[in-house]
């Protein structure tokens, strides 16, 4: 715990520069630079972040099939109430009207969707998806050789375009199993006969 001592302004500007950034793309020169460290403390600080279960990068899904995906992980503050206190919201009336409630709501979803498998000593096999004409799904599990799709919606009522992007999949040599797009509905919603829409308050 040597490289803390000393630091520990530095480490509180750390941590509010990674609540700030949960559900975007994980760019180390951006935190260094604005935390005012070098490359190097940013991994070994995100390590330790990670090994204690603060944070998760959320790793692109990409097999041999395609090329054109992005290989970039994605950030995830998985304490939203700790990520809600560090980048100053402070009700959730202000959360939800805030810039920052789209990404702090799918950061909740996937940290719960994750308990439920680590509290089942499952492993979980998650990932987004996103390939360089700019499709993307928000996750991706893969279980064996089938991949569902799901959507995050700040919405209680989504439309069938929510998953428009989910037979992007299909192309990946891989079974597409029944997709769901989680959001603000009071009950199920089929979507389609694919693809249902659950409440967020299933989790």
């Amino acid at each position: 715990m040597n490289e803390y001592r000393g630091n520990e302004t530095s480490f509180s500007r750390f941590l509010r520069a990674i609540a700030a950034r949960t559900g975007q793309l994980l760019n180390y020169a951006d935190i260094a630079r604005d935390v005012a460290i070098d490359h190097k403390t940013v991994k070994s600080w995100l390590s330790v972040l990670a090994a204690s279960g603060l944070i998760y990068l959320l790793q692109p899904y990409h097999n041999n099939v395609s090329k054109r995906l992005l290989k970039t992980p994605k950030l995830c503050f998985l304490d939203t109430g700790l990520c809600c206190y560090l980048t100053q919201w402070p009700s959730p009336e202000s959360l939800a009207s805030g810039a920052m409630s789209g990404a702090i709501l799918e950061t909740y979803i996937l940290s719960e969707l994750l308990k439920s498998y680590w509290h089942n000593g499952k492993s979980s096999y998650f990932y987004y998806y996103r390939d360089l004409d700019q499709k993307e799904i928000g996750l991706v599990i893969e279980e064996g050789d089938t991949l569902y799709p799901i959507e995050f919606k700040r919405t209680a009522t989504p439309s069938k375009t929510a998953s428009k992007q989910f037979s992007t999949l299909a192309k990946l040599g891989k079974k597409l199993g029944h997709g769901a797009v989680i959001c603000l509905c009071e009950k199920d919603i089929p979507l389609s006969r694919d693809v249902d829409a659950i409440p967020i308050g299933y989790l």
